[in-house]
Parts: C-alpha cells; structure tokens; sequence
C-alpha cells in the first residue's frame, strides 16, 4: 500500500545544476538530472490527491498524478502512456515550461511541491532510451492536405494531431531548420537542438512534410496555398520585438534580443549567419527586460566571454514568497533567480532608460531610477528626482518582449482582421475572418509559454478536422 505522507519523510529533490565555471565553457545544458532511484521517492511525495489542482494548473491538462504513481511503482511505460495523452512533447515541457502544475500542487500549501517537472523529464526520457515513443503513423489517408505556417510549438502539435489521423501535413518554416522560437530563441544551455531533431525525425516517419527556407508572403503565395490546401494553418508566432524609443537608439551595438540568440545559436551550430556577427566577447552588456528572454541573453553573454553584465527592469522587484495578490493556487510572479543570473549579472529594478551615448558605436546609457504610483486606479510611472546615473556599456540588448506578429506579408495579403491587441482574430473555432484559414499560438494569442502553445496547436487540430471531416476523434 501507498504511503501517502511520505512527503513528511522525503524532502523536495530538483535536477542539480552543473557548477557554474564548468557549464559557462559550453552551451550544454546547464543541469544535471538525478538518478531514476531518486525521481521514483520524488513521485512518491505526491499524495494522489481527489482534486488534483496540479492538474488544472497545467494548460495541458497533464494527468500528473497518474504518471507520478506509475513512477513511484516504476512502472515507467504505463506513465509514459499516462503522459503522451495529454502531451505531445514532454521533452521540450520537461526543459523549459516554468512549471505551473508545481505552483498548483496541494501539497506547495505547506510544503515544498512535487518535483513535477524532473519527474516528467525522467519518464519521457525513459521512453525514448526504451524505444517506446514510436511514430503516430496513421491507420488510414483522408485525401486532405492541411498547410501548416510555423514551426514552432503550436505548428508542431497541430501538424502532430493532424496527421496521426490521416491528414497530409505540410509544415512551411522560413529558416533553415524547424521550431520556431526553440530553435533559435532558447538558448542550447536549455533546450539542446538535438532534442528538436529527434521529435521531427518521429515526425517525419509519421508522414508530417517540413519545407524549410519557405517565407509565405514572401517566395510563397498565400493565396497560392488556399487554393492548393484544404485548411491553413498559421503557427508563426509573435515576432516583432518591442523597440526602445530613446535618443541614441540608431547607434551601432544595439541589438534585439531574439536577434543576438539567434545568431549565437545558428554561429555554434555552422548555420550561414551572412557575416553577421553579434558577439559580447570582452564588453561591458547592459540587458533591458527583466524576463525569462532577457535571462538567456544574460546566460549567452557569458559563454562568449562579456567582460561585465547588467540586467534592468523598468517594473519593480517581484516579491520572494506569495502575498495576498497571488493566494494559491494561482501561479505565482515571484522573484526569480534563473542558472543564468547565478553565472554572473548585476540586476537593478525600477529603472528606466533616459538615453544612450556615443559617436558611432554605444559608449554609455544614462539611466534614471523610478517609481510606481497608483492613481485613479491605474499604475502610473514617477522618476525620482536626481537619480540619473551613467553605465559605460559597448552592447545593448532589448529583451522587453513582443508586441505582435508580423502584418506584412502574409497577414495582409489574405486580408485576416486583427484583435485590438495585433494579434490575429479568430472565433472560438480558432478560425480566422477568412473561411478554412485558422491560427493558434503566439500569432493569435500573444506573447506566452510554450507549453501553451503546444495545448493552442491541440486545440487548433480539432477544430480543422472538425472543419473538414464534420467531427473529430482528436482528444
């Protein structure tokens, strides 16, 4: 029989990181995982519980505490089982979602939560060390061909959904290799590129097509692709950065975070970069943005030798443990020290950029420091007298988010209306003003987490089978 209080015996273990001399010499990942004896005592601090919020917590729908007694059990197929129902790659949610399900966790009341995540990245890697995640190789052929736009999150899992019940899928990518964001957006140290590989290769041997250097709007006609296609489906995320409008901004030395990651990343792995070379080796980085993209430039900053880096954030410091705005078991905006900080970073909050220096190139960055206000119900920005001061910078790195997809192109010449905030409107069908032309991820819902990307391109699949079959057997 379970214990179920073993949580009272057995305190929360999580993947150990690699000391932080060693990891910033490479751009492996920056963990060490634990050993299967340690993960099946980790799920075994899950106490089976009848309302399994983690459950809720999770945009998937995980049946976690399933998986996480099938563990314990070391019946590791049955929980491998247990998880591909409801997650089409627990290898990329394993490495890089912040764990909503473990903020959920009834057990993180009183107590440390359940080591959700590392238990979900030990069973999946033990399916496919035991050769158990095999292709979703239809049973039968519809005739329908479906054209996918994106190949990130969201493209993968529709075209994943989408094929394994008979449709043909064409998945189009604009850069050399798929995934979109985690490709070249999330750095190897957490999210090693071969891991993208091996889901495609399953992919592909499931009959998914991958058409790489293909910018639709660009060298291919949209509507081309509805005449050719039954449905079209666009994945292709949120991808214009949120600028900085400062005097100063035209100077050589500023960048755009996604730009700089993705020019890392194609640089380490031989990919054409058209002599285009974004390096912080020997310079002082000022890194503006406070979030998990702002952390990545951080952790690629000192793998390429920085001499010196600074992270600011214009909002204030979040708070290090829940406060009465974030009652369980809402996900928590706490103050986070990411493997990167830990590797070397100065961090300031409520600081605003005023100005940026120099002749041809970035010299320095004239900062002020501010404070939030409340009036008549809105967050108002105040700077502080007299607290501008100075940064000798040589690197500027915006990582203040995304505000939209692309318009022109593609969006435009298929004339698809826009919600108020950019993004693309659909109906609750995830169908688009434009009849058998539907979107998800990013490119309808904003700027988010992977792992919802993933649930949108679920979610988008059933409706297109729907849309083209009448009704669906997609889960």
């Amino acid at each position: 029989m379970r214990n179920l209080m073993l949580f009272n015996e057995v305190d929360r273990k999580s993947f150990k990181l690699r000391p932080a001399k060693q990891r910033i010499q490479d751009n492996r990942s920056v963990y060490k995982p634990l050993e299967e004896s340690v993960m099946i005592d980790q799920a075994g601090r899950c106490m089976t519980c009848g309302t399994t919020f983690c459950s809720f917590g999770c945009p998937l729908g995980n049946l976690i505490s399933i998986w996480n007694e099938l563990a314990e059990d070391e019946n590791w197929k049955e929980a491998y089982e247990a998880l591909r129902r409801t997650s089409n790659f627990p290898e990329f949610t394993s490495r890089v979602c912040p764990a909503l399900c473990e903020a959920s966790c009834n057990l993180g009341v009183n107590h440390e939560p359940v080591s959700i995540r590392e238990i979900e990245f030990t069973i999946i890697e033990r399916a496919f060390k035991e050769g158990w995640v095999m292709p979703r190789v239809p049973k039968m052929k519809t005739g329908k061909r479906i054209a996918i736009v994106g190949s990130g999150p969201a493209g993968l899992a529709a075209a994943d959904e989408l094929c394994s019940v008979g449709h043909d899928c064409v998945v189009f990518e604009r850069n050399s290799e798929p995934g979109g964001l985690m490709r070249y957006g999330i750095p190897n140290f957490k999210l090693e590129k071969d891991i993208i590989d091996r889901r495609v290769a399953l992919m592909e041997t499931a009959g998914v097509t991958f058409q790489m250097n293909q910018s639709v709007g660009e060298n291919i006609s949209p509507s081309e692709l509805l005449k050719t296609y039954d449905a079209l489906i666009l994945t292709g995320g949120s991808t214009i950065p949120r600028d900085l409008k400062v005097s100063g901004r035209g100077l050589k030395g500023i960048y755009f975070a996604v730009d700089y990651l993705e020019n890392h990343t194609k640089r380490i792995h031989g990919i054409d970069t058209e002599g285009v070379l974004i390096d912080a080796k020997d310079k002082n980085v000022l890194v503006i943005g406070g979030g998990d993209t702002g952390s990545d430039c951080i952790g690629t900053a000192n793998r390429q030798g920085a001499k010196s880096v600074y992270q600011i954030e214009i909002m204030p410091k979040s708070p290090l443990k829940r406060d009465d705005s974030m009652p369980w078991p809402l996900y928590p905006r706490l103050h986070k020290e990411t493997s990167s900080h830990k590797e070397g970073c100065k961090q300031d909050w409520e600081i605003n950029t005023k100005q940026i220096i120099g002749e041809d190139q970035v010299e320095k960055v004239v900062l002020e420091r501010v404070k939030w206000t409340e009036k008549n119900g809105k967050h108002v920005l105040k700077p502080i007298e007299n607290s501008e001061f100075e940064l000798e910078i040589d690197m500027v790195l915006l990582a203040m988010g995304f505000v939209s997809p692309q318009f022109e192109g593609m969006v435009s010449s298929l004339g698809l209306k826009l919600d108020e905030r950019g993004n693309l409107k659909t109906d609750e069908c995830y169908q688009t003003s434009v009849a058998g032309v539907f979107s998800a991820g990013d490119m309808r819902s904003g700027q988010s987490l992977v792992v919802k990307a993933i649930k949108e391109g679920r979610e988008v699949a059933k409706h297109v089978d729907e849309f083209l079959m009448g009704e669906s057997f997609i889960k």
